[in-house]
């Protein structure tokens, strides 16, 4: 079975940035649209980037210009570059297709905390 897998939170002073990473086993990103989504305490699961299969992407309002999510082809990863950390970035964040129909199981979800 497909299992997704988000790595790279942890605690960051504002302003700072972390970088997430992505990968899915025994599944292929390069032919699908990706995204990432976050989950803040109280709050519903948003899309805050997509990636698709052939490099254009989308952010939402709140992160424009300061988050970029990217492709790693050989390495078969989707990465999220965060820069300029707010604590309303705060959330658990995961990996998905961006497709409605074609999003697989979510996984655990990487935990971005920014706190000063």
């Amino acid at each position: 079975q497909v299992q997704l897998v988000e790595s790279g939170g942890g605690l960051v002073q504002p302003g700072g940035s972390l970088r997430l990473s992505c990968i899915a086993s025994g599944s292929r990103f390069n032919i699908y649209a990706m995204g990432w989504y976050r989950q803040a305490p109280g709050n519903e699961r948003e899309l805050v980037a997509v990636i698709s299969s052939d490099g254009r992407t989308n952010y939402a309002d709140a992160v424009k210009g300061r988050f970029t999510i990217s492709r790693d082809t050989a390495k078969n990863t989707v990465n999220l570059q965060m820069n300029s950390l707010q604590p309303a970035d705060t959330a658990v964040y995961y990996c998905n297709r961006g497709g409605l129909r074609l999003r697989l199981a979510w996984g655990q979800g990487t935990q971005v905390t920014v706190s000063s």
